[in-house]
């Protein structure tokens, strides 16, 4: 079992509020002096991941069973600087029926090339593991749900 993963915003001097993650729960503490409330939420901030390496990308993307959209990106990029938050947002709004993972090229560029990213930002659908789908540049907003929608199947939308 993994370590929690925490998130936390101060708020003010006497109010700390922490995001966090663990393999059993997703919520929020919010801790006002020395009380402390906690929240349990269905909703994920944890839809989207960054790739760390081959590893984690074998383990959470090609072993996943749920459908993968990969963004091969780079911080350099001004078009994935405009995809990237869409794609957030789109994958947020499908619960957890599809998940995003972020692939940085510059620090992962072997990942890049095994699949084929000759330009960014380059966005390949993984489904069981294998490619689905895929498309390089920024779509508009109905273009980017029609391809999200094909890759999740009509009998889960």
């Amino acid at each position: 079992m993994s370590l929690p993963a925490f998130l936390c915003l101060r708020r003010s001097v006497k109010t700390v509020r922490c995001f966090f993650r663990s393999a059993f729960n997703v919520g929020l503490i919010s801790t006002t002096g020395q009380k402390r409330r906690t929240l349990a939420s269905s909703s994920c901030l944890w839809d989207s991941f960054n790739v760390q390496d081959n590893a984690d990308f074998e383990d959470r993307v090609l072993k996943s069973s749920v459908p993968v959209i990969v963004d091969f990106h780079a911080t350099w990029c001004g078009p994935c600087k405009l995809l990237g938050p869409r794609l957030e947002k789109l994958v947020d709004s499908k619960g957890d029926k599809v998940h995003l993972a972020k692939v940085d090229i510059d620090n992962l560029a072997e990942l890049a090339m095994e699949y084929g990213v000759s330009a960014v930002p380059s966005v390949v659908a993984i489904k069981n593991g294998k490619v689905f789908n895929q498309f390089v540049g920024v779509l508009d907003e109905d273009k980017l749900e029609a391809f999200v929608d094909k890759l999740i199947g009509p009998s889960d939308l």
